[in-house]
């Protein structure tokens, strides 16, 4: 396991204590990885004008290019990740027009996922998503990690998937 790297977990889901968030909290005790609570901040849906600058989202860019590995942390929503999710990645535009040497830190960036949900396996719909957005932006996707949670997040239950999950984060 490779030790030192600086593993930041965006958290997007409608309960910043639900399954999704106990699942990132078991990830982040494994490798010591700071949780950024997408709930926390104000992120404005993308807009052509340019005039949503001043909220949040580029401070949380600017934490994800210090990252060496960025963890994205989303329930599947009906088959999908979260609204909070899709808006911060909307809002990646903005590193294409306007903010274009901001993007380009992107390029490269080791990422992966987890995720939490009733489905018995991740649906193919919401892995697609992340291999589609990982090659536009030049992402380097990694393991997914998913946790089937038909009613409360049970660590015990997952803890072998997290350990090799975590194991596999380079």
């Amino acid at each position: 396991m490779t030790t030192g790297l600086k593993l930041t977990i965006f958290l997007a889901s409608s309960r910043s204590n639900g399954n999704t968030s106990k699942l990132a909290q078991a990830v982040a005790a494994e490798r010591q990885a700071k949780i950024i609570d997408l709930n926390k901040f104000s992120i404005s849906y993308f807009d052509y004008e340019h005039e949503n600058t001043s909220d949040d989202f580029l401070h949380l860019i600017e934490i994800l290019t210090e990252s060496d590995h960025v963890i994205f942390a989303t329930p599947v929503y009906w088959y999908s990740m979260s609204a909070q999710l899709k808006t911060f990645f909307d809002r990646f535009t903005d590193l294409l027009t306007i903010k274009k040497e901001l993007g380009k830190k992107l390029k490269g960036m080791p990422i992966s996922v987890i995720a939490t949900g009733t489905d018995e396996a991740m649906p193919l719909s919401f892995t697609q998503q992340f291999e589609s957005i990982s090659d536009y932006l030049g992402f380097q996707l990694g393991s997914q990690l998913y946790c089937c949670c038909p009613t409360a997040f049970e660590l015990q239950q997952h803890k072998k998937a997290i350990q090799a999950y975590v194991n596999n984060i380079e």
